[in-house]
């Protein structure tokens, strides 16, 4: 249903009219039960460690997968031990299940096999994030603070600091609440976040955010063929297209962007979010370039045309120089 929704969230639609009742409904819960957590009515738990949340307010695809990926290695690079908790969107684990090289994404969620894969720290998959922390906690020891992969309304895990992500190019969308908008929580809750990102994936046009805000740049990276994943090499070596740009994400057209601001010329092939790719859902014969998170689970029935690209992520330095005040390393 979202992804059916998606593409009307960025205005009021005669269908969005109709949603509103069931928006107001939803809205409703989402207070009561966020009041519910801050007045103590219903408990929530600390585990620890530091907990750093990273999510959104709206439905679909923020950019919030890159930054945990690139905050959970600039943590390391700063000399701390981070593990992650997801949810794991897309698996279909009914319990705590850790994330190995070898994990299938149908159990454990393409966005958690991508982040041990790109940070080697250890991520654990649940529904109950407290649930998730204390398990991988006592399976690694070491690890002294957590990233909370799109927790921000998982208000029964403590937390020390929450990042919210906003796409700089979709914004709020039309600013109403699921399911006749995007936002899984109002506006004004971006006012009580320890920081608001705003990612820019390309030179389209911005939407209003509410400031503050840092600014993060969403550039491609290097590619690398599905069948040669360390082999990597920069875009301008890639062979000649024609392309065919195949996504399963929840924001496809920043990737599209990307790739129109390099001049390439390719056709388009969207699946919804967290698709389970199937070989027979790619055409054979074609040239095939996917983001990462689609690559993870195309690598066992993967052609040698097929090729992915990496994301860069450049936060301003601004937003570093705020983070280091919110770290405390084990040599302090």
């Amino acid at each position: 249903m979202i992804g059916a929704l998606q593409s009307r969230w960025g205005r009021l639609t005669p269908i969005g009219l109709l949603l509103l009742p069931l928006a107001g409904l939803f809205a409703l819960t989402v207070w009561l039960r966020r009041m519910a957590y801050l007045r103590g009515w219903k408990p929530s738990f600390a585990v620890g460690v530091p907990v750093f949340v990273v999510g959104n307010i709206t439905a679909g695809g923020s950019g919030k997968t890159p930054m945990v990926i690139w905050l959970v290695n600039w943590l390391t690079e700063q000399g701390l031990c981070p593990g992650v908790i997801s949810r794991g969107y897309g698996g279909n684990a009914d319990r705590c299940v850790e994330v190995e090289v070898a994990s299938n994404p149908t159990i454990v969620g393409d966005e958690p096999l991508l982040i041990h894969l790109k940070t080697q720290a250890p991520v654990m998959v649940g529904r109950d994030r407290v649930a998730a922390a204390r398990a991988l906690l006592e399976r690694h020891p070491k690890v002294n603070i957590l990233v909370s992969d799109d927790g921000l309304q998982h208000y029964r895990l403590q937390r020390q600091l929450e990042l919210a992500v906003v796409d700089g190019s979709t914004g709020l969308g039309n600013g109403l609440p699921l399911p006749a908008g995007p936002l899984r929580e109002p506006a004004s809750r971006l006012r009580t976040v320890d920081a608001l990102i705003r990612v820019n994936r390309s030179d389209a046009l911005a939407q209003a955010v509410p400031p503050p805000f840092y600014q993060a740049a969403f550039t491609l990276g290097k590619a690398y063929a599905l069948l040669a994943p360390t082999q990597k090499i920069n875009l301008i070596d890639l062979p000649p297209g024609p392309w065919l740009a195949v996504t399963g994400i929840g924001n496809p057209e920043g990737f599209f962007a990307m790739l129109s601001k390099l001049g390439w010329s390719f056709k388009r092939k969207v699946f919804p979010d967290h698709h389970h790719f199937q070989s027979s859902d790619i055409p054979v014969g074609m040239r095939v370039v996917m983001t990462e998170k689609d690559a993870v689970k195309c690598y066992p029935f993967a052609r040698p045309d097929w090729w992915a690209i990496e994301l860069k992520v450049e936060p301003e330095a601004e937003f570093i120089k705020f983070l280091r005040t919110k770290i405390q390393r084990p040599h302090d």
